[in-house]
């Protein structure tokens, strides 16, 4: 199952202006999810964060990886129309700068739910060579 930008919004319309993802490449609801974010130099997160180098920052890069992954539990037809918030990482490695120009792979997988709250294992890569891995958590709430 593949999702376009508008139909990533309208399952996490709570993120909206701020939505890292720009598709979904492969969605298994309650499972995992694969999306990509094409870096574009002009995105305003790279105005003033570090003025003499375009990087994306470390924690966008998480954020994006916990949007991928609130894309997989929302799409449960039981979690429709709840909110998905990003409660922490664990054992995060970041092995590669993310630059202006990146296509930027994105995949959650997701390896447990403890009552609203879950867990997933996260990468992110650019052209097969690793940028981001760990696992995430994140909370399920009602609107």
């Amino acid at each position: 199952m593949e999702l376009n930008f508008e139909q990533i919004r309208e399952i996490l319309p709570h993120r909206s202006p701020f939505l890292l993802i720009d598709r979904v490449t492969d969605l298994v609801p309650g499972e995992s999810a694969e999306a990509v974010k094409c870096v574009s130099g002009n995105e305003p997160f790279f105005q003033g964060h570090f003025p003499e180098k375009a990087v994306m920052p470390g924690v966008l890069i998480l954020e994006a990886l916990a949007q991928t992954g609130a894309v997989a539990i929302l799409s449960l037809p039981e979690n429709e129309g709840k909110l998905a918030f990003f409660g922490g990482v664990k054992n995060c490695r970041f092995r590669r700068q993310v630059v202006p120009g990146d296509v930027l792979n994105l995949r959650c997988c997701l390896t447990r739910m403890r009552g609203s709250v879950g867990f997933g294992e996260v990468e992110a890569t650019v052209d097969g060579e690793t940028a981001v891995t760990g696992e995430i958590s994140f909370a399920i709430g009602e609107v």
